[in-house]
């Protein structure tokens, strides 16, 4: 027995993605790594080269039952509430706080975001990056009861140090605003917060009481979803993807982009199909909505993972 589980064991530290289940998606990502990083490959990809992107909500960690980042304005947002009375008439926030997702479809990204950006505005960035780590300190989500940075994905994480350990950058390119996410990327997934890309609130310099200060705007400067991941990628990395990785409509354009360079190419989708271990949503979600890129992703055989098939753990906590 004992030879047994020394032998399980070790098997178990020779592979890379222990918490993926064998099938064709774990082939298929070790055979691109493997083709490219190996010198004398007819795919082999320079070092500076290997640029691998990932979306966050849904590709690194859970969405459900709403994108968390929204959970946590909706916080800031209520504690801001006795100082503006004129919330109550406002579609956007009558929709937040009674958590509507059909609403806030209709509503759309932007209206959304642009009041979130004016109830979050006037704190140092110093204060709201306090604020992000104190909530996801204290904040539990209401099916898990656990801290929101306990449901990232452990198969991604996994994932995430393989490429790292075969000479891949890894990026974060999200929807999500690079501030909300900076404060704690680099403990949960080893991505260091300048290699985030995501929404950009204005932020201005002033001097208080002689000390310099960045002070969040009332602005969205930038909205890094859909077509605007291929210009967030241009913008602040400056090369091409190899490799990217999405769950939604809202990655299409970012896989897209990296499947239209030359050479060996990886393209993947996370498709949540485990509603016992985490959810199961697709075509009709107005959260992470699955549509068009699962189609071309079929159509252009890019990897689609079968969460409930492909993944042996979901969550780091479990066994």
């Amino acid at each position: 027995m004992l030879v047994l589980w020394v032998a399980v064991a070790t098997s178990a530290q020779k592979d890379p993605l222990a918490s993926w289940n064998e099938g064709t998606s774990k082939k298929a990502i070790i055979d691109f790594v493997e083709r490219t990083t190996k010198a004398g490959s007819s795919d082999f990809i320079p070092l500076d080269e290997r640029i691998a992107t990932f979306d966050n909500d849904g590709t690194l960690w859970s969405e459900q039952p709403m994108y968390f980042q929204f959970l946590f304005m909706l916080d800031q947002v209520k504690a801001a509430e006795p100082s503006h009375p004129e919330w109550k008439d406002n579609a956007v926030f009558k929709a937040l706080a009674a958590k509507d997702q059909k609403a806030l479809a209709e509503i759309g990204e932007k209206p959304l975001l642009e009041f979130l950006a004016v109830a979050n505005s006037g704190m140092s960035v110093a204060d709201y990056d306090s604020s992000v780590r104190v909530w996801l300190a204290t904040a539990r989500h209401p099916r898990f009861n656990r801290p929101y940075t306990d449901l990232v994905y452990k198969p991604m994480q996994d994932l995430l140090s393989y490429l790292r350990a075969n000479g891949f950058k890894t990026f974060i390119v999200s929807g999500g605003s690079i501030e909300f996410m900076r404060p704690w990327v680099q403990q949960v997934y080893g991505i260091p917060p300048e290699q985030v890309v995501g929404t950009i609130s204005d932020v201005k310099f002033e001097l208080q009481n002689g000390a310099p200060v960045l002070i969040r705007e009332p602005k969205i400067n930038f909205v890094d979803d859909g077509p605007g991941k291929p210009v967030g990628i241009y913008r602040s990395i400056g090369r091409r993807p190899v490799a990217a990785f999405g769950n939604s409509d809202g990655d299409q354009q970012m896989l897209e982009f990296t499947a239209a360079g030359p050479g060996k190419r990886l393209m993947l989708i996370v498709h949540h199909t485990d509603a016992d271990r985490e959810y199961a949503y697709d075509r009709t979600s107005s959260i992470g909505k699955l549509d068009k890129a699962l189609d071309e992703a079929l159509a252009k055989r890019w990897i689609v993972v079968d969460m409930k098939k492909d993944w042996r753990v979901i969550y780091p906590f479990e066994k």
